[in-house]
């Protein structure tokens, strides 16, 4: 049942993703074009998902969810190394290509060859980055 539920609601956030205009790698390279043709829309979807979540958040303390398991533990708010180039890799590829895990899986179905390779890219970077951290974490002398 919770495979279901999780297919779901998955479909329904690629929908969401293809209704708003997310799968759009224009779009999203238009938001982040500050001083040329910018477009806000994303500001309003990102808006949209901000506000219930942080809702949703606050209503899961205390609770269990319907079909078992426990919710999520809330990361911490600490910034460090990790976060921060983390972040800054991210919103590198994002603004390059114009897509970011949730769009990409959508793109499978309609971005033909540019988004296989883009998935193929993201699930290698995946693999190999505990590998890197791991170095990383032990510290100049293992390297």
């Amino acid at each position: 049942m919770r495979k279901l539920v999780s297919f779901l609601v998955g479909g329904i956030f690629g929908t969401g993703l293809l209704l708003s205009g997310m799968t759009d790698t224009a779009k999203v390279q238009g938001f982040l074009d500050f001083f040329g043709d910018w477009d806000v829309t994303l500001a309003f979807v990102m808006g949209g998902a901000i506000l219930p979540m942080a809702l949703a958040w606050r209503w899961t303390i205390g609770r269990r969810p319907v079909l078992g398991g426990k919710f999520p533990v809330q990361s911490g708010t600490q910034l460090d190394t990790k976060l921060v180039t983390g972040s800054v890799l991210f919103g590198m590829g994002w603004a390059l290509v114009g897509l970011c895990p949730g769009p990409a899986m959508a793109s499978l179905f309609w971005g033909g060859l540019g988004g296989i390779v883009f998935v193929a890219a993201m699930i290698a970077g995946m693999l190999v980055a505990p590998a890197i951290a791991k170095r990383l974490d032990a510290g100049p002398a293992a390297r």
